[in-house]
């Protein structure tokens, strides 16, 4: 349906109560948990009343009330979530066979019994009998008497309470809403030797509720928390902010329960179909080492370029790692900062050991072949394999070859020195010199 200017000419809404105190809980979960200070009017007995204002997405089942600090008792006897949100089409649905009023583009007023409205036209029948079709595009307002019955403007609880007392109370609210969610997005620059790493972290914080959370008390929780299954909401277009801030107005990050729990000791505003950055942590400095890894289970042509480094406090970082994208760049000579790649890490702890995979090396390449297999006897079998790296850099490397085994195996001989990784992987390191071929050779068998 076009959307269209309409006049209301009797619209009679509830007071609204805004809140004074807001706080936001953020997940990596698509979960926000809200509390609210709100000063709202009661009457003593048993009452209706509405709660607006709440997010689209709220799950009206969490939500928790209490009257804070005044004595008075006021218990929810019953609640109902209303999301039957007005809009031009429902408006015209709703006054079918109802009088309604128009003004075209001329400035001609029309009025009579709504019989029918789409998305081209809308049809009316006057007091005498005679049907006039308007087509959409002409209309320049629509008049309705007044908003129809069982409509609202926006999401809102009503509650049926019991009061022991008449006035203001001040009371808190709580509850969880679907659609809110963040992530950590780190900002690495390799240094012109590549052997440190420069590492800044973001926080990103996606709110696609319909609710702005103005001025709140923001908090994330980095960490799994086990959730039941829910549906999955809407994913409308969202807008970007950045907020760039000083050392003393990031994040403080402490360990809570089983997670970590950051809080920004501003107030901050989540804006409705936004998505906001915040600065994580300050730019921190760490050694690397580069790697070339080569498994053919995966892709038998090309080699991995990984960074290996250790969140350790000894080596320059020491802090935890929210789960997130880490994009990694470096400086040409030129001073133009150039994308390596990006990698995805899972949480990490402090003292743990990382490796970002940030591409494929160009001149080195890498081919596995199967030279022979036998069958030993019915349920074992031997294999012969040659991993082929060929360096055409003008440095020496070592490449890891990684090598994956099934069912029960042993290698009967390799032409270089191997490491059990774990029941199901091997590694070779296999020095090869610029301009230079080799050729890693061994054979397995495998009991089934």
């Amino acid at each position: 349906m076009k959307t269209l200017g309409i006049a209301i000419l009797s619209l009679i809404l509830p007071a609204m109560s805004f809140a004074d105190d807001v706080a936001v809980t953020v997940y990596n979960s698509n979960l926000g948990v809200v509390s609210e200070s709100r000063t709202l009017p009661f009457q003593k007995g048993t009452h209706q009343t509405q709660f607006r204002d709440v997010p689209d997405q709220i799950d009206p089942a969490s939500v928790r009330f209490e009257v804070t600090g005044s004595g008075h008792d006021v218990s929810i006897l019953e609640q109902n979530y209303a999301f039957d949100l007005v809009n031009t089409a429902k408006l015209y649905d709703r006054y079918v066979d109802h009088d309604i009023s128009l003004i075209d583009k001329d400035g001609k007023v029309l009025t009579g019994k709504l019989l029918a409205a789409d998305n081209n036209a809308i049809t009316l029948m006057s007091a005498g009998g005679v049907v006039t079709i308007v087509q959409l595009d002409n209309v320049a307002e629509t008049s309705l008497p007044e908003l129809p019955d069982g409509l609202i403007t926006q999401p809102t609880l009503f509650w049926l309470y019991n009061s022991d007392f008449t006035g203001d109370l001040d009371c808190r609210v709580s509850y969880q809403t679907a659609q809110m969610d963040w992530s950590a997005e780190y900002v690495g620059l390799l240094s012109s030797d590549e052997k440190n790493l420069d590492l800044s972290g973001w926080a990103s914080i996606t709110n696609r509720t319909s609710k702005t959370f103005a001025d709140a008390t923001l908090k994330l929780v980095a960490g799994d928390i086990s959730r039941a299954p829910s549906a999955k909401g809407p994913s409308p277009r969202l807008s970007a902010t950045s907020d760039m801030m000083a050392k003393e107005a990031g994040f403080q990050e402490k360990s809570f329960f089983e997670y970590h729990l950051y809080t920004l000791p501003r107030k901050a505003t989540l804006a409705s179909n936004e998505v906001k950055q915040i600065s994580l942590f300050e730019p921190a400095s760490t050694a690397v080492k580069k790697q070339y890894l080569f498994r053919p289970d995966r892709n038998d042509k090309q080699v991995e370029v990984t960074l290996n480094f250790v969140n350790s406090e000894k080596a320059g970082l020491g802090m935890p790692l929210p789960a997130g994208r880490v994009r990694l760049f470096k400086t040409d000579t030129d001073g133009s900062l150039v994308l390596l790649g990006e990698a995805q890490i899972n949480h990490t702890p402090r003292d743990e050991e990382l490796d970002l995979q940030v591409g494929y090396a160009f001149d080195i390449a890498a081919e596995e072949r199967l030279m022979d297999q036998t069958q030993v006897s019915t349920r074992v079998k031997e294999f012969s394999y040659e991993e082929e790296l060929r360096n055409r850099k003008e440095e020496d490397v070592t490449v890891k070859v990684e090598k994956l085994m099934y069912n029960s195996w042993e290698i009967l001989e390799s032409s270089i020195p191997y490491t059990k990784k774990d029941a199901h992987t091997v590694d070779f390191e296999v020095p090869v010199k610029a301009g230079e071929t080799v050729v890693l050779s061994y054979k397995i068998r495998v009991t089934y």
